[in-house]
């Protein structure tokens, strides 16, 4: 394609693919794409591990990086003593995800050492969040081919940008809004992926449909040419096409690849997605203390009561539920009921429109012809 993205990453197709799991990223970038590692979650040693392994699958084609490192967090910058961390945790908040759980027919008593053992471990993240570990993990990723390094939320740190000139990798940087685009365009960043309330995961309010043409209207009246990729609920190659025809140089979806055939995905919650509509999604602050998108249940609609306590601030509350979180996917996946019910993940809007099991390769395939189809519509309309 004659694309300024393509050019730039070096790829075939428009499309970029975020997802934590490291075969649908290796299958997209393999199918004409680019993979998008999540590498929120890992420390430097399985970000090795990981990017080892898509460096033996990719076949040789680009793949990239997105992680974590937000301009506002509690404690920021610190190192903190960790059984501090845990300490601080109320113990209302424990009580009311233990109440959660039992009030579906899930024994706490029988699962509080593991939902504990979970949280010593998951208490080690904060670090990435609060910025302790980022060289570490932009030093382990640079030393691999990656051909993108993204930050999910706020401006890329000043090393980001550095090592990404250094190193010749585009840097790109996610945003729910025309102010915050034009910080990062200030701040040096290569791309920008505006991303849509739509969206699943870490979102703002405003819908994909005006966020596009507001930010690359915003660009193009200051002469800026920075490529703007868009999210947000994009699920189909005719939606991609909607974009680029609003300005955008390609897309970047996350939810469309939870659901196929390589994701890690609980299949309990695979299923759910499956025969989700639109309108079964929710955005709210329970699970990370930022609103974030995620599948409805009765976890999300407990959370959204009146009588609900209010989130922590990012990164503390997903230590209040990220842990019995875990421990209720697991369960989930065995004879438990409740859990089975609770379960949930993040996912945006665009699961109303995911409803067959796919390969991640024919998704890409799938997006290519109805991007295909969506031009030449157009075409008609325009009597050629």
């Amino acid at each position: 394609m004659n694309n300024k993205i393509c050019d730039m990453l070096g790829i075939e197709f428009p499309l970029l693919a975020f997802s934590h799991c490291r075969d649908v990223v290796a299958a997209v970038s393999r199918a004409g794409g680019m993979g998008i590692f999540g590498g929120v979650n890992c420390s430097p040693e399985t970000l090795e591990e990981e990017l080892s392994w898509i460096d033996d699958h990719v076949d040789g084609k680009p793949y990239g990086l997105d992680i974590i490192v937000p301009n506002k967090v509690e404690g920021k910058g610190e190192q903190p003593d960790h059984d501090a961390v845990l300490a601080s945790i109320p113990g209302e908040l424990k009580q009311f995800t233990n109440d959660i759980m039992q009030s579906h027919g899930v024994d706490t008593g029988r699962i509080a050492e593991d939902i504990e053992d979970v949280r010593r471990e998951q208490v080690a993240f904060t670090d990435n969040l609060r910025g302790g570990t980022a060289d570490a993990i932009l030093d382990v990723a640079f030393r691999h081919p990656i051909g993108l390094v993204a930050n999910a939320l706020g401006v890329p740190p000043p090393v980001m940008l550095e090592m990404g000139r250094k190193h010749n990798v585009p840097v790109a940087a996610l945003v729910g809004a025309k102010e915050h685009a034009m910080s990062q365009v200030a701040a040096g960043v290569d791309i920008i992926v505006a991303v849509g309330g739509e969206a699943g995961g870490h979102t703002g309010e405003i819908s994909t449909l005006v966020l596009i043409p507001e930010i690359c209207n915003a660009l193009a009246a200051i002469g800026d040419e920075t490529p703007v990729l868009a999210a947000g609920g994009i699920a189909t190659g005719t939606q991609m096409a909607a974009t680029m025809a609003m300005g955008a140089s390609g897309a970047w979806c996350g939810s469309v690849w939870l659901t196929t055939a390589e994701a890690e995905t609980n299949p309990v919650v695979k299923e759910k997605m499956l025969s989700a509509s639109s309108r079964d999604t929710v955005r709210a602050r329970s699970r990370t203390g930022k609103p974030s998108r995620q599948l409805r249940s009765p976890w999300t609609d407990a959370w959204e009561a009146e009588d609900a306590p209010s989130a922590l601030p990012m990164p503390l509350q997903s230590l209040v539920a990220e842990p019995p979180l875990r421990v209720i996917d697991k369960l989930s996946q065995g004879d438990n009921q409740g859990a089975k019910d609770l379960a949930t993940y993040w996912v945006g809007q665009g699961v109303g429109l995911m409803n067959e099991q796919m390969t991640a390769g024919q998704v890409v395939q799938g997006f290519k012809e109805d991007f295909i189809t969506a031009y030449e519509r157009l075409a008609t309309n325009l009597g050629e």
